[in-house]
């Protein structure tokens, strides 16, 4: 397999992503390759797409990080996985001995390897990873679906740093594919939750999952105290990435309620400092995802306790994956997750 090539999309910048034969190399030793079968094509990307995040990527730069596929071929000495084997991938190389990686938060290791971002990701036919990276999926777990556990490790993370417990109040603010997942997780976990968000496709859409949700563009800090009896919400999850978001979720909490911040603001936002200090609210970061996170969002995703299926809106082949990043871009609220489907030509 050295001297074979198959499909993969690049970025080559400027808006641009075209499909082309990349080299194939035999897994070394501690290596496997995989059959890529799915690929999601998240906000994170299209960052990329759009060119923001160039000082990180290798141009022409293979990118995707949420995928499920089956094992085509093991290298020597590997013998915890077999070819045919269903398989996603923990997108994180951390290097073991920086502070963080010290403190056993590899996940946010100072020299992070963000595999898909700064090296080599998965929107391709045969992908070659080290096994220290795979996630094992249920045999029967339909490859589409699974493409999904990624964003759900996401929000399981973000929903156990929020130390969400039965009965409290959860207001998340964003109703795009990780504000839903957020809000199915914290409902699992026995949170009493209501999503936020201003469009109304997308509040149809989280109504048809059984979501409680107000329109965004309303008093939202009136509403949650009137929902909690006056007391306001005991976790706000911030996943809109607006500076309303962030003045929303600080106004809706409760006493010694905890904000998290779960969207990347790439711009500084003013925060309501005398409220954190008026009732002793609690800020906490919340960023990727550890291995037990990724082993919880498969179990979530396969027993469907998140709407995996139910998320995806639109699949396209590799050789046109640049459709998928243009419906993400211009489809709006009707699009939530795009899934490339690798093995399709």
């Amino acid at each position: 397999m050295s001297h074979t090539t198959a499909p993969a999309a690049f970025y080559t910048g400027e808006r641009t992503v075209s499909t082309s034969e990349a080299a194939l190399t035999a897994p070394a030793p501690g290596e496997v390759a995989i059959d890529v079968a799915y690929t999601g094509i998240c906000g994170t990307d299209l960052h990329i797409f759009h060119g923001d995040m160039d000082s990180r990527v290798t141009l022409p730069a293979v990118i995707g990080h949420e995928m499920s596929g089956r094992i085509a071929e093991v290298g020597p000495d590997v013998e915890d996985w077999a070819p045919g084997d269903a398989v996603t991938v923990m997108p994180l190389r951390w290097c073991g001995t920086c502070p963080a990686c010290s403190a056993g938060h590899s996940h946010i290791c100072h020299r992070l390897d963000f595999v898909g971002i700064d090296s080599p990701g998965s929107l391709r036919r045969r992908w070659t990873v080290p096994t220290g990276l795979l996630v094992r999926l249920p045999q029967d777990l339909p490859l589409d679906r699974a493409a999904l556990v990624e964003p759900t490790a996401v929000a399981v993370h973000d929903v156990r740093r929020a130390q969400v417990a039965p009965g409290e109040r959860v207001l998340v603010v964003g109703g795009g594919p990780v504000g839903l997942l957020i809000a199915s997780v914290a409902a699992g976990a026995g949170g009493d939750v209501l999503l936020a968000e201003l469009d109304p496709q997308r509040r149809a859409f989280a109504d048809t999952l059984g979501l409680h949700t107000v329109d965004a563009a309303t008093d939202v800090p009136a509403y949650v105290e009137e929902w909690t009896g006056g007391a306001g919400a005991d976790v706000a999850f911030e996943v809109s990435g607006a500076a309303g978001g962030v003045a929303a979720a600080v106004d809706a909490l409760a006493v010694r309620g905890r904000l998290v911040l779960v969207a990347i603001h790439g711009q500084p936002r003013p925060v309501n400092l005398h409220r954190f200090f008026w009732r002793e609210l609690t800020l906490i970061g919340a960023r990727l995802y550890d291995r037990s996170d990724f082993e919880a969002a498969v179990h979530l995703v396969a027993q469907e306790k998140v709407p995996a299926a139910q998320l995806i809106s639109t699949v396209v082949p590799l050789s046109d994956a640049a459709a998928g990043f243009a419906a993400l871009e211009s489809g709006g609220s009707g699009q939530m997750k795009i899934l490339v489907d690798c093995q399709a030509s």
